[in-house]
């Protein structure tokens, strides 16, 4: 096989591997505001915190990985109950702008408590997965990276399954639809806010221990989850086939940005991608597209 072309298909397989990973990052902001109508921009620190809980458990407590990781996931979950419970549902009807904003400043407290807990300095994970080297045919991928890739491909197939068949799927569909009409079938509107609420933080909290083995944990990790809110805002706000879509999309343009023009343009394309799909389809590419009469 050409050199030139073998390494663009590695270079293609390490995105692939992380847009998956943006994939279920978005996957969380999707599901926040598919069933309230709140763009959580604290899901990027709920991110950062799966990663931390990780790294308490595993390396603090010395429990085993595998025990720790379901624990960080939970965690993550236990932040969103609280959260919604205790700042959001208080909070319906309010202006959508103040809503965004306290979950702003929710995320500068969860960073903040973040470092007086474990420091500022980045830190390494234990290790969990294996290290050795995986080829698909002559193509080398990190095993960490191709791990990412399968586990946010299955997450995001039973998320699709759950949505289509299970009742709760149903419920948050409907609610996402029209609260009021929920309401009149029965639904439990508020219930149905948070199990979304939890359902979403648990799943950026496990996308952050994902992203943590492959690079490490720090208090910046947020801005990972800022390239995810770019996806979910291209795939559409309340899509999780936009989001899954979009986030493969999204990892295949960073790495070959990053590769073939340098690290400091992968922010550049990022977010004039963003951009460029506010002002040509601002309801994103499957999002739903909302018709006002005035």
């Amino acid at each position: 096989m050409n050199p030139d072309f073998l390494f663009f298909i590695e270079v293609s397989l390490a995105g692939l591997g992380s847009g998956a990973l943006l994939a279920l990052t978005a996957l969380a902001y999707v599901l926040i505001y598919k069933a309230t109508r709140v763009v959580n921009l604290a899901v990027s620190e709920v991110l950062m915190l799966g990663g931390y809980l990780f790294f308490a458990f595993a390396a603090g407590w010395n429990f085993s990985p595998w025990l720790a990781l379901p624990l960080a996931i939970i965690g993550g979950g236990i932040v969103g109950g609280i959260v919604e419970r205790g700042l959001i549902r208080p909070m319906l009807g309010e202006n959508p702008i103040s809503v965004f904003m306290v979950t702003v400043g929710l995320g500068s407290i969860l960073v903040g408590l973040t470092e007086l807990m474990w420091g500022a300095d980045p830190r390494t994970l234990p290790a969990f997965i294996s290290t050795k080297p995986l080829f698909l045919g002559e193509a080398y991928v990190s095993r960490k990276i191709a791990v990412t890739f399968v586990v946010a491909a299955v997450a995001m197939g039973i998320f699709l399954a759950l949505f289509r068949f299970w009742r709760g799927g149903v419920a948050l569909r409907a609610t996402a639809t029209d609260q009021a009409a929920a309401y009149s079938c029965g639904i439990n509107v508020p219930g149905v806010f948070s199990v979304a609420w939890i359902v979403g933080c648990a799943t950026a909290a496990g996308a952050g221990v994902l992203l943590g083995a492959i690079g490490g944990i720090s208090t910046t990790m947020g801005v990972f989850g800022l390239s995810a809110l770019v996806v979910v805002i291209i795939g559409g706000l309340d899509s999780i086939l936009g989001a899954l879509i979009g986030g493969l999309a999204l990892g295949l343009i960073q790495s070959w940005a990053g590769t073939y023009l340098g690290g400091e343009y992968s922010s550049v394309v990022t977010f004039g991608l963003l951009i460029v799909a506010i002002v040509i389809r601002p309801f994103g590419l499957f999002g739903t597209h909302e018709i006002e009469r005035l």
